[in-house]
């Protein structure tokens, strides 16, 4: 009998911050696949609101709280590199990309294309949950330095991690 291959996903994004619609998603695709890899992509000449550790810490601490998710699922940075690149070394079948709605798919219908031309890399679209779909990071962040409450919308240690960076 043969060895079945390890279906393997990738979930990219910045996650700067993770928000409970990202978490969604990658719950949702560790249903589906054996193993996903949120890949937390960043622009060294770009600051960020939260350092890259921060940012896997975060995720990891949120889906420590679900363990049957946590067990698929491996967080890694990425930084300087096509995503088909990253999918190639890691053996990564598919991208799997949460879409919030029609302005979500415009953005990421181009890069998927690109990604499948380049190397033939599929990508998946998740719906996103209707409860979170006006929860972006940027969104969040914004919400959150003019005083605004987004509990329930962003793990608990971010939304304190947030209000003390954003709001001091």
């Amino acid at each position: 009998m043969s060895e079945q291959a390890i279906r393997r996903a990738m979930t990219p994004g910045s996650f700067d911050p993770v928000t409970n619609g990202h978490l969604d998603v990658i719950a949702r695709a560790a249903a589906l696949y054996d193993e996903v890899i949120v890949a937390i992509l960043h622009n060294p000449a770009k600051a960020g609101t939260f350092t890259i550790e921060e940012r896997i810490a975060f995720v990891e601490e949120a889906l420590a709280a679900t363990p049957e998710v946590a067990a698929r699922v491996r967080v890694e940075a990425f930084a300087g590199r096509l995503l088909v690149d990253v999918c190639r070394d890691l053996d990564v079948q598919v991208v799997v990309k949460g879409l919030r709605g029609g302005t979500d798919f415009a953005y990421e219908l181009p890069m998927a294309l690109m990604n499948r031309h380049l190397t033939g890399l599929e990508t998946v679209f998740l719906p996103g949950d209707p409860s979170l779909e006006h929860v972006s990071s940027s969104l969040v962040k914004e919400v959150v330095r003019y005083g605004g409450d987004v509990r329930g919308l962003v793990p608990d240690a971010v939304h304190a991690a947030l209000v003390e960076r954003l709001r001091n």
